[in-house]
């Protein structure tokens, strides 16, 4: 497919903290020129900051890319310098197509006029003819659900009213690439659908959307790549539902690296690592299918094992608990061992998971115990609720169908 929007290098750079005081009087600026002569001619302070360094990406026609991140990661500045209104410090940004942003939903409302002069302004601000208007008004109006109020003054709308004609009016655009922040927020739930429905219509039109979104089940759904921003970089850039679940893994963290755990040594033995060796995948902690499953820890122990005792644990993010299982009899001789579990399937929600293997002596003495790192990323295809809160622990997928 043609790429349609190529930026290489970019950089966005700010100035904050200015510490001249502006709003002194006279007397003021008198008093401190006295207590301290030289302040008076030195430069005022400042601290520079990069909103965005060295970000370079690539998307192509009729893809829907999606930006994750924390809240001032850059997304927002990154889609402001794709769609012009913000120029780079550094680097480069191609767009090929027409562009249409939706980035701050209902720029260009003027209070005093009503739902229907906005809805010409903003379709004329947004870049659309008078005629293209006249043709999509009807259809405007009734996917933001106002026509009674449609010729109230906006300034008597209530907040909901106000957004769902706003994006009303930017939805319902032709563009070839479409950028959009934070708008499937707007709402309640019944419009944040029919919002989704609308970015799905534009995505099955092979038209090109870039979204960003804190909300990440409708990202799942909608986005055929996530790209996850931090710190003015792109710290990860691939699948959907790998890139989620791993920016998912360092939130419930509460940090943005993932550190290795600091683990004690033992005389005994020590857990080395875990792997997926069944099925491949892109990385030997990433499960991008139901099964079956094949997991693999290994263990190095220093003196033969007899009798011993070992237990494996599955914990999501929340650390619920959602598998135990432990078996005596264990022998192992002095070296590495590999521990294997196979399983049929593993139909879990996407996310970010963790093992917890242990490994005990005939005495009943722990050898190891190990919070295994890296965690296990279910990637797969979620098939429940559209919405979070119907979504629970497992992800099975069904086939509808109504019976005789």
């Amino acid at each position: 497919m043609t790429t349609v929007i190529q930026a290489k290098g970019l950089g966005k750079k700010y100035r904050r903290g200015l510490n001249a005081r502006r709003s002194d009087t006279l007397r003021d600026m008198l008093t401190n020129f006295i207590r301290s002569p030289l302040a008076a001619f030195r430069p005022p302070q400042h601290e520079i900051f990069w909103a965005l360094r060295d970000v370079s990406l690539e998307v192509r026609e009729g893809e829907i890319l999606g930006l994750i991140g924390r809240n001032g990661a850059g997304k927002t500045t990154l889609l402001k310098i794709l769609s012009r209104i913000t120029r780079p410090t550094t680097g480069w940004a191609e767009i090929r197509g027409r562009v249409r942003s939706l980035l701050e939903v209902g720029t260009g409302f003027h209070s005093e006029l009503s739902g229907r002069e906005n809805t010409y302004l903003s379709g004329s601000i947004l870049g659309m003819s008078k005629r293209e208007i006249d043709r999509k008004f009807d259809e405007i109006v009734a996917f933001a659900e106002i026509d009674k109020f449609i010729d109230t003054p906006v300034k008597h709308y209530s907040s909901g009213m106000f957004v769902r004609l706003a994006f009303g009016v930017a939805a319902h655009l032709e563009p070839e690439i479409l950028l959009v922040d934070e708008v499937l927020a707007v709402g309640d739930i019944n419009f944040q659908k029919k919002c989704l429905g609308k970015m799905g219509d534009v995505a099955r039109a092979g038209r090109t959307v870039v979204l960003v979104s804190h909300q990440l089940n409708q990202i799942r759904k909608l986005s055929h790549r996530v790209v996850w921003v931090e710190g003015g970089s792109i710290r990860m850039n691939g699948n959907t539902h790998e890139v989620i679940s791993a920016y998912e893994s360092a939130m419930a963290r509460g940090e943005s690296h993932a550190p290795q755990e600091d683990r004690s040594t033992s005389a005994k033995g020590r857990f080395l690592k875990w792997e997926i060796v069944e099925p491949h995948s892109s990385g030997p902690n990433i499960l991008n299918t139901f099964g079956p499953v094949k997991v693999e820890f290994t263990v190095q122990v220093n003196e033969p094992v007899r009798n011993g005792h070992h237990g494996i644990a599955l914990f999501n993010q929340d650390h619920q608990l959602i598998w135990g299982w432990a078996t005596d009899g264990v022998e192992l001789a002095k070296g590495e061992n590999q521990f294997c579990h196979s399983f049929p399937m593993l139909p879990l929600r996407p996310g970010p998971y963790r093992w917890l293997v242990s490994l005990y002596d005939d005495s009943r003495q722990e050898i190891d115990a190990w919070n295994c790192l890296p965690e296990l990323i279910v990637a797969t295809e979620g098939h429940q609720h559209r919405y979070d809160t119907w979504n629970g622990i497992l992800n099975i997928p069904t086939q509808f169908y109504l019976g005789n």
